[in-house]
C-alpha cells in the first residue's frame, strides 16, 4: 500500500547514497539554472528526439542471445560431478547458502531447468551491441507506444543485470496492453552495465561516473536529446550521477529508497535503535563488499569455474536482501533465480561484475569521488518489505531539496523492485514522469 507522507529511509539508500558519490557536474549547470524550473519542464517534451530504429544507426548492430550446445553440456557435466562441503551447524542460512534449499537448486537445475525456453523469452526483446569509446556495451531497447514516448535509461546492479530490470520494460513501453495510458509510454533503454552480462569486459576503473558518461553517450548515438533516468544499486548510483553531471540532458531521475538523513549524532531512543540495527545490518550482510571490493580477482577463479559456487554466491544475496521473509521463492522461482545465474555463467561474467566493486572503491580504504547537488527533478519510492533492513525515523530525516518533487512508500518489496514488485514501480515512474513529460 503506498502512503504520500516523507517518512521513513531504507538501509538500501544509505549504501546506494555512498555508491553515487561521485564528482560534481562538469559542464553547462549555469544554463540550466538561468532556465529556471518551470522553462527546464516546459522544454522537456519538445526536447525528446523521436527516432529510428536502433539497429539502422551507424555503429549499433542487432544482438541475439545464443549459448553453444557444447557450452551447455560442459555445464551439465559440472552439474552431475559436484563435491558438496559438510552442511553447517545451527539453523539453515545461518552460515550463508543453505545446502539443503542449493541442492533442491541444482537438481533441478539439472534435470528440469531448460535454457533454451529462457533464452527464447530473453530475444523476445530488442537487444543490440554497440562500441562507445571503445568499450563494448549491451542494450535493450523497447520502443513505446504512441507518439510521444518518453526515453527512459534504466540501470541494474548486482547481483542483477537486465534480468531484474526486464520484468518492468514492456509495462512502461505498452501501458495500454498493461492497464495503463499510452500518453505515459516510454522508449526504455536497459543497458548492461560494462563486464555484467552481454557487456565487455570493462576498461581499468571503470566506475559509477563513467559509466553515466557512456550512457549519455548511448543515449545520444540512439538519437535521444533528453532523457529520463531510473537505476536500483549501483544502477541508483549511475543515476544519481546522470542528475548531478548532465542536468540539461535529464528530464528528471528516479531512484529506490529516500533522500538521506541528516548528519549528526542521534538525539533520541528510536535514533540510536536505528543506528544500532543499522550497523548490525552493516556488520553482517555487508562481508561481501569487502572481498569484492578489494581482491575480487581471487573470488572471480571459483565462480567462474563452479556453477554450484556461483549459484550459492547469488542465491544468498537474493534471498537476504528481497522482501522473502527468509523463503527466497517467495519472490523467486527457481526459473528466475537459475536464469540470473545463467546468464553470468554463460557470459563468464561474474569475475568483472564484483570488479565493480574494487573500480568504485567500496569495501576499501581508497577514497570514493564525491558528488554535487541534483539540480534536476528527482523522484523517491521506498520499498520497505526487510524488516531487518531498518528504515531511519522521520526526526532524522533531512528536509528535502525543493526539486524531490516525488516520495512514496511502498509497504512490501525489497532490494530488486523492478523484479520483485514491478506494478507498483511502473506505476510510480509513470507518476513521477508525467509532469516532466
Amino acid at each position: 500500500m503506498a502512503t504520500k507522507s516523507i517518512g521513513r529511509i531504507s538501509e538500501a539508500l544509505e549504501k546506494e547514497r555512498v555508491v553515487a558519490e561521485i564528482h560534481r557536474p562538469i559542464d553547462r549547470r549555469t544554463a540550466l539554472k538561468l532556465m529556471g524550473a518551470a522553462g527546464m519542464v516546459a522544454q522537456a517534451g519538445a526536447a525528446v528526439a523521436r527516432q529510428q530504429d536502433p539497429g539502422d544507426r551507424p555503429g549499433i548492430e542487432p544482438f541475439t542471445i545464443s549459448v553453444a550446445d557444447d557450452q551447455l553440456d560442459d555445464l551439465n557435466r559440472r552439474l552431475a560431478n559436484v563435491r558438496w562441503p559438510p552442511e553447517s551447524p545451527g539453523e539453515a542460512w545461518a552460515y550463508g547458502t543453505n545446502r539443503g534449499y542449493l541442492e533442491e537448486l541444482v537438481a533441478y537445475w539439472r534435470d528440469e531447468y531448460d535454457w533454451r525456453a529462457h533464452e527464447s523469452d530473453l530475444n523476445r526483446f530488442n537487444h543490440y551491441t554497440t562500441v562507445i569509446d571503445g568499450q563494448p556495451l549491451h542494450f535493450v531497447h523497447q520502443p513505446g507506444r504512441g507518439g510521444a514516448a518518453l526515453p527512459l535509461v534504466m540501470t541494474h546492479g548486482w547481483p542483477g543485470t537486465i534480468w531484474e530490470m526486464l520484468p518492468s520494460v514492456r509495462a512502461l513501453s505498452d501501458p495500454e496492453a498493461h492497464g495503463g495510458d499510452n500518453a505515459d509510454s516510454f522508449d526504455v533503454v536497459v543497458p548492461s552495465i560494462p563486464g555484467f552480462g552481454f557487456s565487455g569486459e570493462p576498461a581499468e576503473g571503470t566506475d559509477v561516473a563513467r559509466t553515466a558518461e557512456l550512457w549519455v553517450a548511448l543515449m545520444e548515438k540512439l538519437g535521444y536529446e533528453r532523457f529520463g533516468a531510473y537505476g536500483s544499486d549501483w544502477g541508483a548510483g549511475v543515476t544519481r550521477a546522470l542528475g548531478a553531471r548532465f542536468p540539461d540532458l535529464l528530464v528528471g531521475v528516479h531512484t529506490p529508497g529516500a533522500p538521506p538523513r541528516q548528519s549528526r549524532p542521534p538525539e533520541t531512543e528510536e535514533e540510536r535503535d536505528y543506528l544500532a540495527r543499522a550497523e548490525h545490518w552493516g556488520v553482517e550482510e555487508t562481508g561481501y563488499q569487502r572481498i569484492q571490493g578489494t581482491k575480487p580477482q581471487t573470488l572471480a577463479f571459483g565462480l567462474t569455474d563452479s556453477p554450484v559456487g556461483l549459484a550459492a554466491w547469488i542465491t544468498e544475496k537474493l534471498r537476504s536482501w528481497s522482501d522473502c521473509d527468509g523463503d527466497v521463492e517467495t519472490r523467486f522461482t527457481k526459473d528466475e533465480i537459475l536464469t540470473l545465474v545463467s546468464i553470468y555463467w554463460h557470459t563468464g561474467t561474474i569475475g568483472t561484475s564484483v570488479r565493480y566493486y574494487h573500480a568504485n572503491g567500496l569495501g576499501s580504504s581508497r577514497p570514493r569521488r564525491t558528488v554535487g547537488p541534483i539540480d534536476v527533478p528527482q523522484g523517491y519510492a521506498e520499498f520497505v518489505g526487510i524488516p531487518a533492513r531498518s528504515q531511519v525515523p522521520r526526526s532524522f530525516l533531512a528536509d528535502p531539496p525543493e526539486n524531490v518533487t516525488h516520495w512514496t512508500t511502498y509497504d512490501t518489496g525489497g532490494h530488486f523492485p523492478a523484479i520483485e514488485e514491478p506494478s507498483l514501480l511502473v506505476a510510480d515512474l509513470r507518476e513521477f514522469f508525467r509532469p516532466l513529460r
